[in-house]
């Protein structure tokens, strides 16, 4: 496993001439993600008191599918009691490059549910419509990408809010598989563009221009940024970048053993390093007091890999 983990952790993926390093690479990514697919979840006896074993599997588990999901024994209480809780877990975890995000709480843990304040209307992850494939902080400027998340669920939805997670390793090695010429078009430097926004606040959200693929600064290891959504975005005028669009979303909505399928459930969470991910609409019938409630907080690094 050591010796695996060590051509996961030591891919050069941005060299796409080494054929022999890729079919190693992507024979042990294919295998270890079979076998990550069978395991029971990381269970915690809390989010606040988290053990060292438990945290070390953790990072074993993103290390290799950038994404682990785990379960509480307990329940976290209250609202605030849950993101207390959750930004310790994330200190536990490493993280300290917290996203000041504009919706976060007093704890920096946005809460995800549907809600009519103004400066959350038009903005789908606070309604219970679907939200189509994308990455967290795609839009986000080139100098403060967002590398990892903690989604954890305090409530679930009565009906729906079901989400769909992709490795974007896997992502990258099905596009290479297909033609490599793919994964160079989506590692141009002008890529994907998000135009800029004017916040409900009145701040001005920059334009966003970068590759859909990255590497992240202190590993080396790839980091991506993308969204399904076809407004208020721009991809490179390239034909080679549109057949590359296109042929990623027509994977995104297959049946790819390594898409994993998930109704988290109170108490339940993923770690990961920003993985692609969908959510589809849910019935908020029982009210606001009971609607669906998603606890997230985004960070300016990955996971450590110890």
């Amino acid at each position: 496993m050591d010796t695996e983990r060590k051509i996961l952790k030591r891919f050069r993926w941005e060299d796409l001439t080494d054929e022999g390093l890729f079919e190693a690479w992507s024979d042990v990514k294919k295998r270890l993600q079979t076998r990550l697919s069978v395991c029971p979840e990381v269970q915690l006896d809390s989010l606040a008191t988290c053990n060292g074993r438990a945290l070390n599997e953790l990072k074993a588990r993103c290390a290799i599918s950038n994404f682990a999901l785990y379960r509480v024994a307990a329940n976290e209480g209250t609202l605030d009691g849950a993101c207390e809780a959750l930004t310790t877990f994330s200190r536990s975890l490493g993280f300290s490059l917290g996203e000041q995000h504009r919706s976060a709480g007093d704890w920096g843990v946005v809460a995800l549910r549907p809600s009519s304040d103004a400066s959350k209307q038009g903005y789908i992850p606070y309604s219970n419509r679907p939200l189509n494939w994308h990455t967290d902080g795609y839009y986000s400027p080139a100098p403060s990408p967002v590398k990892a998340f903690i989604l954890h669920c305090h409530q679930q939805a009565e009906h729906g809010g079901e989400n769909r997670v992709a490795d974007p390793e896997m992502a990258y090695l099905r596009l290479r598989e297909e033609n490599p010429e793919f994964v160079r078009a989506l590692m141009h430097p002008e890529a994907m563009t998000i135009p800029e926004n004017r916040e409900p606040d009145g701040t001005l959200r920059p334009v966003s221009v970068g590759p859909v693929f990255f590497a992240d600064t202190a590993s080396g290891r790839l980091q991506m940024r993308y969204t399904a959504r076809t407004r208020s975005i721009l991809w490179r005028d390239d034909a080679t970048t549109r057949q590359a669009v296109t042929w990623l979303g027509k994977w995104l909505q297959s049946d790819d053993p390594s898409i994993r399928s998930l109704r988290l459930e109170p108490g339940q969470g993923i770690v990961s390093n920003n993985v692609l991910h969908n959510r589809t609409g849910f019935d908020n019938s029982t009210g606001t007091e009971n609607a669906r409630t998603m606890l997230r907080i985004r960070f300016h690094e990955r996971l450590s890999e110890e």
